[in-house]
């Protein structure tokens, strides 16, 4: 596929690149310090209660995940880490993935009174404070393939310097590669009627995946007051998806990608059990759902709160509530499935029993308040053992507007058993 050949050049870049900075430090007396072999191999099952809408499509998938985890360091504390993620799929040849989540090398010193960091290879950076949908979260594509709720992010090639203070902590990043976002095949669940083509990739910039895009974030803490502003100029995360013709004649959808810019802002106010909660995005570039481009604000407010020792019990719950707004309206593309986030309600209860097995409920809900959109999801965490632990989650879809996009999805409801084994 032409976007996994160009994932690899890229990664033979970032390999050799690496090996630039690592022969010096080599050649300077680097002493193993310490190294790990960790990470987990896991085996899933998915079921889908309702018969699939679109022809092709599968009931069930079962699969496994193995994701190994290598780290290095020496007696100066500068270190290498390596984490790559393999899935297996039965029913979507697709879902079958390999990435390079974690693969860089991390240099640090001091500079004053300040502390420097400096990590140059492929990593994930995860901004944002909010529960259901991060909007200033933009650095790292969406490994969509993994999970609806686009939790799930594909590795970036980058360099991301780091510099801290007393004054607060700056993050400058340079990144010389786009990912595109990954998408259900034709056998798989949570899609479209036309799968969309992960072979023909477009793009504004005329440089394509090999633009250089920026990045930048500012943090701090005022008390009880944390606070991020950031910045990104360069090839948008979010695609719009397009209709094409296959050489054969058909239609398709295909992913096309525009230079956007973006300011984003994140805050948390913590007062005692509560937790108040902000993320505001303005974008510039970007297309909307009619395939216009259109400037747009995004907000997302909320809190949570938290009971301790629920009746008189060691179990703790958390209750969460958030609401999205976007100025587009209905004209807003969906950023998850299904899910436009333009006018939505997310509500949520984690229920930790803080025993010995780590045992952890979550409910969430979002609805739409403009449409008849609305799902449902029931998770629940265990560890069996010291080495073996538990996930089952039901992901329910109580209801699609007709007018939703994600319409095509209605019978995707589905039942997911994950059994993973960590070493």
């Amino acid at each position: 596929m032409r976007a996994g050949a160009a994932f690899c050049r890229a990664i033979s870049r970032v390999v050799w690149l690496s090996a630039l900075f690592v022969a010096p430090v080599t050649c300077a007396g680097f002493e193993v310090a310490d190294y790990d072999f960790s990470g987990s191999a896991s085996i899933e099952g998915r079921w889908y209660p309702e018969s699939a809408l679109h022809s092709g499509q599968r009931d069930h998938a079962s699969g496994f995940v193995l994701e190994p985890e290598f780290y290095i360091e020496d007696i100066a504390g500068r270190s290498f880490t390596l984490a790559p993620f393999f899935r297996y799929d039965a029913a979507d040849p697709r879902r079958t993935h390999f990435d390079l989540r974690e693969a860089y090398l991390l240099l640090f010193g001091e500079l004053g009174d300040n502390e420097w960091e400096l990590r140059l290879g492929v990593d994930r950076v995860f901004w944002g404070v909010v529960e259901s949908q991060r909007l200033v979260d933009i650095v790292n594509q969406v490994d969509f393939v993994e999970h609806p709720d686009g939790v799930a992010k594909l590795g970036q090639p980058m360099a991301h310097a780091t510099l801290s203070g007393d004054w607060g902590v700056l993050e400058l990043f340079g990144l010389p590669y786009h990912r595109a976002r990954t998408f259900p095949g034709r056998r798989g669940r949570l899609r479209l009627p036309l799968v969309i083509d992960d072979d023909n990739i477009r793009y504004e910039s005329g440089a394509e995946e090999w633009r250089l895009d920026f990045a930048a974030r500012y943090s701090h803490s005022f008390g009880p007051l944390d606070m991020g502003l950031s910045v990104f100029d360069g090839t948008s995360r979010e695609p719009a998806v397009q209709l094409d013709f296959t050489p054969h004649g058909e239609l398709n959808l295909v992913q096309y990608y525009t230079r956007i810019r973006q300011f984003g802002l994140d805050a948390q106010l913590t007062l005692g059990p509560w937790l108040f909660k902000l993320e505001a995005i303005q974008r510039t570039g970007a297309l909307n759902l009619l395939g216009r481009e259109e400037d747009y604000v995004a907000t997302v407010v909320g809190g949570e709160y938290a009971l301790y020792s629920i009746f008189d019990s060691v179990a703790d719950l958390t209750l969460f509530a958030e609401w999205h707004y976007d100025n587009r309206g209905r004209d807003a593309p969906p950023t998850r499935s299904p899910g436009t986030f333009e006018n939505e309600l997310f509500t949520a209860a984690r229920l930790a029993f803080n025993d010995v097995q780590s045992t952890e409920i979550v409910a969430s809900f979002i609805g739409d308040l403009g449409r008849a959109t609305h799902s449902l999801a029931v998770g629940l965490d265990r560890r069996l053992s010291d080495s073996w632990s538990l996930h089952l989650e039901a992901v329910v879809l109580l209801g699609i507007d007709r007018e939703d996009i994600h319409y095509y999805t209605r019978r995707d409801s589905f039942i997911e058993l994950n059994l993973s084994y960590s070493f």
